[in-house]
């Protein structure tokens, strides 16, 4: 079991920026990728940006060049920089943790303001 706790959501003004962070803990072996996908109101999840054990990085068209995911292996934490922010990105943002299954957070409410 993969426990998820993100935290760091808010509201902020378009241009503002966030960094949301996900600390796991539990049978934190072997995670392959952790990621973030955000679901906003009347739409279906999107992928937001992932990274994998070996540091690789992929991000949706629509946030490449605004938002930077990173990990610090040693507080087992996942972040997502969020800058440039627009009232698009308004969303509940959930981390999730692939393992031979995928495990999922809680969820952060962001909100941005036009």
């Amino acid at each position: 079991q993969v426990q998820l706790v993100e935290s760091g959501g808010g509201l902020v003004q378009a241009g503002g920026s966030l960094r949301l962070s996900c600390v796991a803990s539990g049978i934190i072996s072997n995670i392959n990728s952790m990621g973030w996908v955000r679901q906003a109101p009347g739409k279906q999840r999107e992928l937001v940006a992932s990274i994998t054990s070996g540091g690789s990085t992929n991000y949706a068209d629509s946030v490449k060049g605004r938002f930077t995911i990173s990990r610090d292996n040693a507080k087992n934490t996942v972040y997502l920089q969020m800058n440039s922010l627009e009232p698009e990105d308004t969303a509940v943002y959930y981390c999730n943790a692939h393992k031979r299954i995928v495990y999922w957070g809680q969820g952060t409410q962001v909100t941005v303001s036009s």
